[in-house]
């Protein structure tokens, strides 16, 4: 019988290492682990430290992309509370921690960064009331500060074509994380009323945690929304979450979506108020008071139809009854008796004989016809 010599899966030392660090953080999720802080080291703004406690200890590292988030910056015999991925480094062969946010162990650094910053600021007045501007009812422009690629651009754009069609709308690129973020925040504020027509400025960013909107809460930010030429209107995260720059804005808006609502008038309730309008006119139009006045006259019309015979001979003896009293009293009536009307040239019918003198002339009416005479004598 013929023996096999099992194959052998012979492993580089970096394959082995590859191996090792791809089953660590396949394996294990992103946790939290608390402990004291020794060995912190701070090169080229990457942080390396040692989380240890009474029967062990672990390599960490931090890098600046994720430890500016952190005031103030951490100290050894520190008591912290970190959150990260295990790892494995290969170049040294030791088992670490990726850290990717970094706290007391009792209240969060940010929160208390957060609570501090917003009592000096709002110490100083910068979150008054009084300060805070109108939002335009009708804007001209509609300044947008977010970044080209999030979601929430999106949103926005998507309201205000739904809400208001024929405004104009001015997106300024600006990153909303990061280091970058703030100094490009308030670079924005300052440039977009200068650059474009516009009469406010919507500045937003979707959801995210405490450590992603952190830019928001930058002491320069919330100066540049005081400074800022035109209202400014937040709209950052979700409805729960509140930063620095949400305190500082004329109005804060719960989403990036209810900040477009906040900023553009609704067409379809303009063109519910027009109908509305043009309703009220043609109600006020002389042509519906005619029409009106119709209706109440076929309306007599009918009343008059339904008079009986009787009713219409009362009313007509009445009527040949003020006929004659009126035929009694026609000046006409009485001249065909003899009489007559003396009338000086202008008009006046003369009464007293004491009013003319000898000269005068007289228009006396006659029951057909008159006589044009001048006065002889008076008696």
């Amino acid at each position: 019988m013929i023996s096999q010599t099992p194959i052998r899966q012979i492993y580089q030392v970096s394959e082995l290492a590859e191996l090792l660090r791809s089953l660590l953080e396949d394996a294990l999720p992103a946790l939290w682990v608390e402990g004291e802080l020794s060995n912190f080291r701070n090169p080229s703004g990457h942080w390396y430290f040692t989380l240890k406690d009474e029967r062990a200890q672990i390599r960490c590292a931090m890098f600046k992309g994720k430890n500016y988030l952190v005031r103030p910056t951490p100290k050894d015999g520190d008591h912290v509370r970190v959150r990260g991925q295990i790892s494995f480094y290969e170049g040294r062969g030791d088992l670490q921690l990726i850290v990717e946010h970094l706290e007391p162990a009792g209240e969060g650094a940010l929160l208390r960064a957060f609570e501090q910053l917003k009592a000096k600021l709002a110490a100083e007045g910068l979150f008054d009331e009084k300060l805070k501007r109108p939002i335009p009812e009708v804007p001209r422009g509609i300044g947008i500060v977010t970044s080209p690629t999030a979601a929430a651009l999106q949103d926005i754009l998507t309201t205000l074509r739904r809400r208001f069609p024929l405004g104009s709308v001015y997106v300024y690129s600006v990153p909303v994380q990061g280091d970058g973020a703030a100094p490009a925040i308030v670079q924005a504020l300052d440039a977009l009323p200068r650059r474009a027509p516009v009469d406010v400025i919507v500045l937003a960013r979707g959801g995210g945690s405490l450590e992603d909107l952190w830019c928001f809460n930058d002491e320069s930010i919330a100066r540049a929304i005081r400074a800022c030429a035109v209202p400014v209107v937040t709209g950052i995260g979700h409805e729960i979450d509140f930063t620095i720059a949400d305190f500082a804005a004329d109005l804060r808006a719960p989403t990036p979506t209810g900040a477009a609502e906040r900023v553009s008038p609704d067409a379809d309730a303009w063109r519910d108020r027009i109908d509305q309008l043009g309703e009220r006119l043609e109600r006020a139009h002389p042509g519906r008071w005619l029409q009106q006045g119709l209706q109440r006259l076929d309306g007599l019309w009918e009343r008059l139809a339904h008079v009986g015979p009787a009713r219409l001979r009362a009313l007509g003896e009445q009527l040949r009854m003020r006929q004659q009293l009126l035929q009694s009293l026609n000046p006409r009536a009485i001249l065909e008796r003899g009489y007559a009307i003396a009338q000086t040239v202008d008009g006046h019918i003369v009464s007293d004989a004491a009013a003319l003198t000898p000269g005068d002339a007289l228009d006396v009416v006659l029951a057909r016809g008159r006589v044009h005479t001048t006065v002889r004598d008076t008696k």
